[in-house]
């Protein structure tokens, strides 16, 4: 349980116009009373002040004053924040003032949010969420950020909990007043149903949430192709940008080069891998079995084919189903199978190509209005649940249903942080910045 009173600088490192110092609490009222020299200001509203030193009284800076009172705040504890001038001599100096009170420490990496979440003043998914959503690159992963931190898969996720504990009152009725009058036999036969259509739901939850993880951690997608089939160049015109050394000279990419995207919202990896052939020596082989290893954890893959050459058989033989085969050097040859063309000197093709992956990016990691599951451990608590309800629709004896939906409820309840968390929490919170 986090004790004391802590301090931390809450915007972003660095020069800017305004910055944010957060204290929370027993020490943060005092704390504030005694840099701004007056009482403290109404609860929630914003009061001009004059900062300083409270040893040297020398000047800090003019800034705006809140006070959260707990228990509403953001932490559930006395909550004060500070918006100062954002140089690094100010903000320095305001944070070597706050060194000076006894009863203040620094705050460690996700110290405001741990205490949030230990006063239930927000589950484990919405601090994940809030964590995602302070890193989200792409449109996409704000939106899935804003919604988890919001609650949206926290409020799921105890429905099916209730669901859980309702069937689990039939099979405890059934254990325990198999003969009481007003009590109506077979019981756990009636709950088998609801036991299985449940299951089911949390079975097709397991699909949307595969998109989920998908959206949050980037699709990847892998350039194949013979030596010299235009594969770096491909690269270089999605990112719009020379990423990759573009050669004549066969064997020119040796390792995997990865550009970075945004398309369309989404985040997205794109690999330029090794050419496909027997290589030349000990380097070159390393990068090709580099590239067909990437290729196989590939969420997407483009294969390229030249025009001006017969189909290369190495690269024939990765095509599988799902992939988007390529034509390249389309401005060389009109003699082309059915597939898309393009031509990075000509452009063809080009936009169709961007066109086609976004759209297979979208179907791969798109999100609907309903929430998703968005780590491994998700999709590890949701996988025990479906095993529990699984068993306790399969039980023959009463006994042997209610522990599995117990078993059921406890993996979503780890889900949600309630139980059997402690060891996790330390890595969950390490992921934050200081001050948040």
């Amino acid at each position: 349980m986090s004790t004391g009173t802590i301090y931390a600088l809450s915007s972003a490192a660095g020069r800017a116009g305004v910055a944010v110092i957060r204290l929370s609490g027993p020490g943060a009222g005092p704390a504030l009373a005694a840099l701004s020299g007056k009482s403290l200001p109404k609860p929630r509203a914003a009061s001009l002040c004059e900062l300083a030193h409270p040893k040297t009284n020398a000047p800090l800076d003019r800034a705006l004053s809140l006070w959260f009172p707990a228990p509403a705040s953001f932490t559930g504890e006395d909550v004060a924040e500070l918006h100062i001038h954002g140089g690094r001599a100010v903000i320095a100096a305001v944070l070597d003032a706050l060194g000076t009170f006894d009863d203040l420490r620094p705050a460690e990496p996700g110290e405001f949010t741990r205490r949030a979440f230990e006063a239930g003043k927000m589950d484990l998914t919405a601090v994940e969420g809030l964590a995602d959503l302070i890193d989200a690159e792409t449109e996409a992963q704000r939106r899935q950020a804003l919604r988890q931190m919001e609650g949206a898969l926290a409020g799921r996720v105890a429905l099916w909990r209730r669901q859980i504990i309702k069937l689990a009152a039939l099979v405890a009725a059934d254990i325990d007043f198999p003969d009481e009058d007003g009590v109506p036999g077979g019981l756990l036969g009636k709950a088998r149903p609801g036991i299985k259509d449940l299951a089911n739901e949390l079975e097709a939850e397991l699909v949307c949430g595969q998109k989920g993880v998908r959206l949050r951690e980037g699709l990847e997608v892998a350039i194949l192709g013979a030596p010299n089939a235009g594969k770096s160049s491909i690269l270089n015109a999605l990112a719009g940008r020379e990423a990759a050394i573009v050669s004549a000279t066969a064997g020119t990419t040796r390792d995997v080069v990865e550009v970075q995207m945004d398309l369309g919202g989404y985040p997205v990896t794109l690999a330029d891998t090794a050419g496909l052939r027997d290589a030349s020596d000990e380097i070159e082989s390393e990068g090709i079995k580099r590239a067909l290893a990437r290729a196989q954890r590939a969420d997407l893959r483009l294969v390229l084919f030249d025009a001006t050459l017969p189909p290369d058989p190495q690269a024939k033989a990765q095509v599988r189903e799902g992939d988007i085969v390529l034509i390249s050097k389309a401005d060389l040859s009109t003699d082309t199978p059915d597939f898309l063309r393009v031509s990075v000197k000509t452009g063809e093709g080009l936009d169709t190509l961007e066109a086609r992956l976004r759209d297979e990016v979208v179907a791969r990691a798109g999100i609907t209005e309903a929430p998703t599951l968005t780590r491994a451990r998700h999709i590890r608590a949701l996988e025990d649940a479906i095993g529990a309800l699984t068993r306790a629709e399969m039980a023959q004896e009463a006994e042997l249903c209610g522990e599995d939906l117990r078993l059921a409820a406890r993996a979503l309840e780890r889900l949600m942080g309630k139980v059997d968390v402690e060891d996790l929490l330390d890595v969950v919170f390490a992921e934050f910045c200081i001050g948040k």
